[in-house]
């Protein structure tokens, strides 16, 4: 019996190009959110250090391990679902899961409450990208899928932006709990939207579609492994069918996650790649952390015009990073697949002295400037990182590879980039204090990184001092690690088109 017989012969529905774009879209607003309410913590990190009384390590457990372990860990069991079911609910129900638990961190009132917050935070957001990357594979053909993923990676800097500029504004003019709660409950809007808009596409409907193109064979003809799931009705540019059209699952059993994990990190090529996007997520999540409390620190700033500022230049140069990766590499990787490894190396290596230059100046309105530039080339690898794995992925082993890719990535480099950046703050910021003449524990003398209540100014100067001196050094010696990243690339360069080939052919042959 086929596949087509055994969903009553349903035709498959036709997707045009703006429907589309249109569930693009949607889905980089569902990222948006997901990293406004995940990053804003650095934004209004200084009130909350100040308020709670809190170590800078403290801090980054709250935008790192806190979040991330619960969200790595669900994430396997979340796209073990989302091959076998709608990801569209999928995504529905985490939307509302972690928009919930943001707008209650606003209530917490203790560090412990804040941390257990950010855990169900956590909770929610491991259900977005597994099956929204498995969702755009689906709707979009191979050789655009490294464009379509760096569009969908756009949420990322653009939630970077509103997050920073929004929180920052809130927490300086309102409260840092408010800012928690304003920036939680609108991601509910973005659930309602997603669930009546987003259809439900077919498993490797746009292979199926490239194949027909190719072949002149009808999807539903095509042999092998993208005909057995569904027939077809209609063009690729048609009108969007209902969705009562859409089929019902296959009953073909997704591979297991021991075949899938080999695919991911059973070559060269692949396991670089991977040890790549880890190790520039773990200087990103663990710099980017303390960005805005650096220039705090540093140059008196106020929580609304650090935010302004680093929102703007995130938004502006790693969306355009984010951007660039994919078009270059789409283009370049026709003469070679080595691109999807190059351009990334290129960008972070580069990007690295401009880094340190950056946060070593005297000068804010400087800083600010040279910011601009290293973005645009740091974020290059997210695109091509992201579409090699969907590409060397069969149907059902897309949204399992993302989880996978997650797990090990956000675990090392969410869960503890930011601690690790903090510890180094703080252990820079101890040197600082004795280096300057201060006794005993740095955590003890200065609660907070300030002055003890009703101590002398002096010392509430020092004790500042001395923070804004660990942070800049724990940042730069962190900035170090994109470097590191870039040379697990130029490694992946040296066999991925060897690998990705033969990663299509054992496609071919299932």
């Amino acid at each position: 019996m086929t596949a087509a017989s055994e969903r009553g012969s349903a035709p498959e529905p036709a997707f045009s190009n703006g429907y589309k774009g249109t569930v693009l879209a949607l889905l980089v607003v569902a990222y948006t959110f997901n990293f406004i309410d995940r990053t804003i913590i650095s934004t209004i990190g200084q009130a909350i250090k100040v308020d709670l009384k809190l170590t800078d390590t403290q801090l980054g457990w709250l935008g790192g391990l806190s979040f991330a372990l619960l969200y790595t860990a669900l994430g396997v069991p979340i796209a073990r679902l989302a091959e076998r079911k709608s990801r569209v609910n999928i995504i529905t129900i985490a939307i509302i899961v972690w928009s919930a638990f943001t707008a209650l961190c606003g209530t917490a009132t203790t560090y412990v409450q804040l941390l257990l917050y950010r855990v169900g935070v956590g909770v929610g957001e491991a259900g977005l990208s597994p099956p929204a990357h498995s969702l755009i594979s689906d709707y979009f053909e191979p050789k655009k899928r490294a464009s379509a993923l760096s569009i969908y990676s756009l949420g990322i800097p653009l939630g970077a932006m509103f997050g920073a500029i929004a929180g920052g504004w809130i927490a300086e003019n309102v409260s840092w709990q408010a800012a928690f709660m304003l920036v939680g409950l609108p991601g509910v809007l973005v659930a309602i939207a997603i669930k009546l808009v987003v259809k439900e596409p077919p498993r490797g409907w746009s292979d199926r579609q490239l194949a027909a193109a190719e072949t002149g064979v009808a999807p539903d003809e095509t042999p092998g492994a993208l005909g057995r799931e569904a027939s077809v009705a209609g063009a690729p540019d048609a009108a969007p069918a209902p969705v009562s059209a859409a089929p019902a699952p296959t009953m073909e059993k997704p591979p297991g996650m021991l075949v899938v994990a080999k695919r991911l990190f059973g070559s060269w090529g692949m396991f670089h790649m991977a040890a790549g996007i880890t190790v520039a997520s773990f200087a990103g999540y663990g710099t980017g952390q303390y960005a805005p409390p650096y220039f705090i620190r540093e140059f008196g700033l106020g929580l609304a015009t650090v935010g302004l500022a680093i929102g703007l230049i995130g938004g502006i140069s790693n969306g355009i990073g984010t951007l660039l990766g994919g078009v270059l590499t789409d283009w370049a990787s026709k003469r070679s697949a080595r691109w999807y490894a190059l351009v990334p190396a290129i960008g972070l290596i580069a990007a690295t002295p401009l880094y340190i230059l950056a946060y070593t100046r005297d000068s804010y309105q400087l800083a600010f400037a040279i910011l601009l530039l290293p973005g645009i080339l740091h974020y290059t690898y997210l695109g091509p990182t992201f579409g090699v794995v969907q590409n060397a992925m069969d149907v059902r082993m897309r949204a399992t590879a993302v989880a996978l890719l997650f797990f090990v990535l956000n675990l090392i480099a969410l869960g503890f980039g930011p601690p690790f950046t903090g510890w180094c703050i703080d252990m820079f910021a101890q040197q600082a204090w004795i280096d300057a003449g201060g006794v005993g524990v740095f955590k003890d003398a200065c609660p907070g990184g300030i002055g003890p209540e009703g101590g002398s100014a002096a010392i509430d100067a020092a004790c500042k001092s001395a923070t804004a001196q660990g942070t800049r050094s724990g940042i730069v010696s962190n900035l170090l690690i994109y470097a590191w990243a870039g040379v697990h690339y130029l490694l992946a360069s040296i066999t991925l088109p060897r690998d990705i080939a033969r990663a299509k052919a054992a496609q071919a042959a299932a």
